[in-house]
């Protein structure tokens, strides 16, 4: 039977290049979506997240002063913990108070002081360069007033939505309140029984992995707070040395606004100048804008790269492209929590790829350990046990091995 002829396989005209590409582009193509579908699963429960991320901040921020009045004032945790968070809202709703009561006692004087402030621009558009006669500066005016009015089911539908938004805001904010209180009470539990749903294997590595990210989670918060002080004092002082008003709401304003790198500080310093040309005219404006720019240098040269840096290792073009990228896909909410979340992101995937930031930490297992039986990190109690399998099984080997040396002759003990 003649042998058939050889099939010689015809060359890909696809080249390899091309394939590794297209191979790359649909997994790529794949992780985007699965990204996507998990933003959009944020944003539909936002309400129940945002208040869980801000529980976290308020937990790593609170942690050190429950273990101190746990330790040292003999409180029991529960009490520590509720303490510490009653002292913390008291603060709170001090520096707000403050604050409101500055605005109610400047108000009536900053409104007659804009008054002034816009009859001396409307002069200025009279008599300056642009030359707009008066007839033309009452039209405008009256167009402004004509949009106003005829915007008031715009004005209404938005009042409607601030009262929704509102009440979002005091539930998450109780949700917040309930959640940081019972992380700081039973956090290390939760973490236990969060990892003990993973599989055996990883449950040690990912442990490991989120105790180096709380890490950082809490060297960014402490640092932010820090940095927040420093723009709110400085800016604040200088609002002062100048006599303007809302001192006390300004620096409260560039204290929380600060909390938003770059951005923050931006918008916070721009309302501290618009006050000033309001109130004392462009002199005053310009001296407020150059103390702005100097505490902002102070922050951006002085505190960002040596205090941020070495907080969330994160290059200062690598904090403002997540800012940016934060605030367009969530807003505020999104610029608030980028840096940390980067941050956090950044220590665990480096860790999990073998370059630990924090060796100090070791590998000391700081979950409790539970029962058996329960699904939580038990490594401790897995390890022991195995300890005591190989060596049952080593002996077991001894035992079947036979008693003689490489040469045959018999050992004696």
């Amino acid at each position: 039977m003649p042998t058939p002829p050889a099939v010689t396989p015809r060359p890909d005209p696809v080249p390899a290049s091309v394939r590794a590409w297209a191979g790359w582009s649909w997994r790529a193509l794949v992780i985007l979506a699965a990204l996507a579908v998990g933003l959009w699963l944020l944003s539909v429960v936002k309400v129940i997240v945002v208040p869980v991320a801000v529980a976290l901040l308020l937990t790593v921020l609170l942690s050190p002063l429950v273990r101190g009045l746990h330790r040292h004032a003999r409180l029991p945790r529960a009490v520590a913990a509720g303490t510490a968070l009653v002292l913390t809202l008291a603060l709170v709703i001090g520096l707000l108070t403050l604050a409101g009561r500055s605005i109610v006692n400047g108000i009536a004087e900053l409104g007659e002081q804009a008054r002034e402030g816009f009859a001396q621009l409307t002069d200025w558009l009279a008599e300056g360069p642009l030359k707009l006669s008066t007839a033309q500066l009452d039209d405008y005016v009256s167009q402004l007033q004509d949009a106003v009015a005829s915007s008031g089911q715009q004005i209404a539908s938005g009042a409607l939505s601030v009262g929704v938004t509102v009440g979002h805001v005091v539930a998450g904010a109780l949700i917040a309140l309930f959640c940081t209180l019972f992380f700081l009470i039973d956090g290390r539990n939760i973490w236990a029984w969060v990892v003990g749903l993973l599989p055996r294997g990883s449950r040690e590595r990912v442990h490991q992995a989120g105790r180096r990210g709380w890490v950082t989670l809490g060297a960014y918060t402490r640092t932010q707070i820090l940095v927040a002080g420093v723009d709110a004092v400085g800016i604040g002082v200088g609002a002062a040395f100048l006599q303007l008003p809302l001192v006390v709401p300004l620096a409260v304003l560039v204290f929380f606004g600060s909390f938003i790198p770059f951005v923050g500080a931006i918008v916070t310093g721009s309302v501290a100048v618009l006050v000033a040309l309001v109130t004392q005219g462009w002199g005053s404006a310009l001296i407020m804008l150059a103390i702005v720019l100097v505490v902002q240098q102070f922050e951006g040269h002085v505190l960002q790269p040596f205090l941020m840096g070495h907080a969330v290792s994160l290059h200062p073009v690598a904090v403002l492209l997540v800012v940016t990228t934060g605030s367009l896909v969530a807003g505020i909410v999104g610029a608030l929590f980028a840096v940390p979340i980067a941050a956090v992101l950044n220590t665990v995937v480096l860790y999990l790829h073998g370059h630990d930031k924090f060796p100090q930490l070791g590998t000391g297992d700081h979950v409790p350990i539970r029962a058996k039986g329960h699904p939580v990190l038990d490594r401790a109690v897995a390890a022991a046990a195995e300890a005591e399998s190989e060596a049952q099984a080593t002996r077991e080997e001894q035992a079947d091995a036979p008693d003689a040396t490489p040469g045959g002759s018999p050992v004696t003990s």
